[in-house]
């Protein structure tokens, strides 16, 4: 049998990380099977995955740093806190410190968290991390070299994780992940009684605390107990500590048989089972019978301070449920379930500086319609629509016509991964993809592809600015032939001139002439047409222009530093020198441009 850790140092923890995703793909389709709490949107395991690979992958970073520094370091010449790496050559680099590994592995799961039980998991290694780094940063400043922790440093690890967690959800319920790691913790606390350096025996015991508290879930939750399953996130957990087990005895605890012992438990049977669909039929968020629950849930991390996040909490408290906002030091994560995403993102943007926003409308098989719908969960929607979005304003206006969106702030384009995710978060046979940007075409191409590969039907639209698919967006009809709507969205993109207004950051030969920094820039269909020093006089000659040519519809979206009377000019200016022609106005929030203009 390999070399096992006797003690939580850094190598530990990346042996751990790397098991933890190894389980966690292995237990994924079962747990996202049994997920119907809070939302029976069958992506638990799935989420949960993604957050331990963020976190690894943190962690990798880490090392791989420190072993560029062991090629390029002479011996001897070793940097202060760097650890031994037992190896000739390279004596005293290579390794990072305890704390940098665990500080690394919780700021992975945080700004990689998906979902709810991802986002708790993101806050539990959070909670350890505290503990740990602390040990490490102490220890290292006394001798040189990062910590070595004991079973009771591991025990209190634990102990933080489940009290930042449960401190983390607004209305914590008894009989989910929280259950489970206070199970966890609290035998953990048990067995460090008289084991001191012992990991091992502490990590089993966690590892069993938690399994028999999670084969009682069902009697916690009565939503859990109507489907016949435990709770998936509490089952994610389970597979985390499982790794962490394995990690300092080099077996799995629970190898070939948690699955079917806990079915068996449930259920009475002899553990023989599937991974098949479960019946939700009346399940809804919070266990509450007969509340259709919201319709979006709202995602996003944050930049702001402590107080500003105590305000978000009790506004977003009031808008939806499954309220998790977790993290600290000036950087969050925040998920909620709302009606109004528009009203959650704003929040955001009052507290500090949200990014990464992500807004999934509840599709029809979800728990929310479960039982009007008779359907079980997991059925695909037939159609959806997925978005690229320059600002959170448009990102609520997009999910409230029910598209999945994906936000790309100024300089931040997203990646191809990324809106092949929000693809499989919108959980269609059939999607459009509306990249909103001429320079995301080819990243939207490469998307939809691999979508395809996927059994998933994408019609990519090229749409070239927002404008353009806010009016795709308007005559989108799922009802009639996928071919058919896909036609029509691209019609009237088509048929939508767009322009902006912003204001040049460095002096630039334009197809208007030299700009320089501090002008203000009117872009019509792509290229610089007028150049001016007011963003009102400027976006006056850019709308009178784009008219000239004939119009029915204009639409303003106005960014966050547009002066405030530009709107209602605008609408002016529209109203009494062109007859026959709306306007429509929005705000965007943070989007880059000062002003977005479509001529329909």
């Amino acid at each position: 049998m390999p070399q096992v850790p006797q003690t939580l140092d850094a190598l530990a923890v990346r042996t751990w990380c790397g098991l933890a995703l190894e389980a966690l793909g292995r237990a994924r389709e079962e747990i996202d099977a049994i997920n119907v709490y809070p939302v029976a949107d069958g992506d638990t395991g799935t989420n949960l995955y993604l957050t331990v690979e963020s976190a690894a992958a943190a962690v990798e970073a880490v090392f791989a740093g420190y072993e560029t520094v062991a090629a390029v370091v002479p011996t001897g010449s070793a940097p202060t806190g760097a650890v031994s790496t037992g190896v000739t050559g390279v004596t005293g680099v290579g390794l990072p410190t305890l704390a940098d590994t665990v500080r690394a592995m919780a700021h992975g799961a945080l700004i990689g968290a998906r979902g709810n039980s991802g986002t708790i998991l993101a806050q539990l290694l959070r909670g350890m991390a505290q503990v740990l780094a602390a040990d490490g940063d102490a220890d290292g400043e006394a001798h040189g070299e990062a910590a070595h922790t004991d079973g009771q440093a591991l025990r209190l690890a634990l102990r933080q994780a489940a009290d930042s967690a449960r401190e983390a959800v607004a209305h914590p319920v008894e009989g989910t992940v929280l259950t489970v790691a206070a199970a966890a913790a609290a035998a953990a606390a048990e067995a460090a009684t008289g084991t001191e350096g012992d990991c091992g025996t502490v990590a089993c015991a966690a590892y069993e605390g938690a399994r028999a508290a999670l084969v009682a879930t069902p009697g916690q939750l009565a939503v859990l107990e109507r489907a016949g399953v435990v709770d998936a996130g509490g089952r994610g957990l389970l597979a985390v500590l499982e790794a962490l087990a394995e990690t300092f005895t080099g077996e799995s605890p629970g190898a070939g048989r948690v699955t079917g012992e806990i079915h068996a438990r449930v259920h009475g049977t002899d553990g023989v089972h599937g991974t098949d669909r479960v019946d939700v039929d009346g399940a809804c968020v919070d266990g509450r019978p007969g509340d259709d629950g919201p319709a979006f849930e709202v995602t996003y991390l944050l930049e702001a301070d402590d107080a500003a996040v105590a305000r978000l909490r009790a506004r977003l408290d009031r808008l939806g449920d499954s309220l998790v906002v977790v993290g600290g030091d000036g950087l969050w994560n925040v998920h909620v379930h709302v009606d109004d995403a528009g009203a959650a993102v704003e929040a955001g943007v009052e507290a500090g500086r949200p990014y990464r926003i992500r807004i999934t409308h509840f599709g029809l098989g979800d728990a929310h319609t479960a039982g009007a719908a008779g359907r079980p969960p997991r059925e695909r929607a037939q159609r959806a629509v997925v978005a690229v979005v320059p600002g959170e304003g448009l990102a609520g206006l997009y999910a409230e016509a029910g598209a999945t969106t994906v936000l790309a702030r100024p300089g931040e384009p997203p990646a191809s991964g990324e809106l092949v995710e929000a693809v499989r978060r919108a959980h269609a046979r059939e999607v459009v993809l509306l990249p909103n940007d001429a320079d995301l075409r080819h990243t939207a191409a490469a998307a939809a592809e691999q979508a395809r590969t996927e059994g998933v039907r994408v019609a990519l639209i090229p749409t070239r600015s927002a404008v353009q698919g806010i009016a795709a967006l308007a005559v989108h009809e799922s009802e009639r032939r996928f071919d058919e709507d896909v036609v029509a969205m691209t019609s009237a993109a088509g048929a939508t001139r767009y322009a902006e207004v912003a204001v040049a950051e460095r002096q630039s030969w334009t197809m208007a002439g030299i700009c320089q920094a501090g002008d203000v820039l009117g872009l019509i269909d792509g290229d610089v047409a007028v150049i001016g020093s007011d963003i009102t006089a400027t976006a006056e000659t850019v709308l009178d222009r784009m008219l000239a040519a004939g119009g029915e519809m204009v639409t303003l979206v106005l960014g966050d530093e547009a002066p405030e009377s530009i709107a209602a000019h605008l609408e002016a200016r529209v109203r009494e020198s062109y007859l026959a022609v709306d306007t429509v106005v929005y705000r965007g929030g943070r989007q880059g441009a000062l002003l977005l203009i479509g001529v329909e």
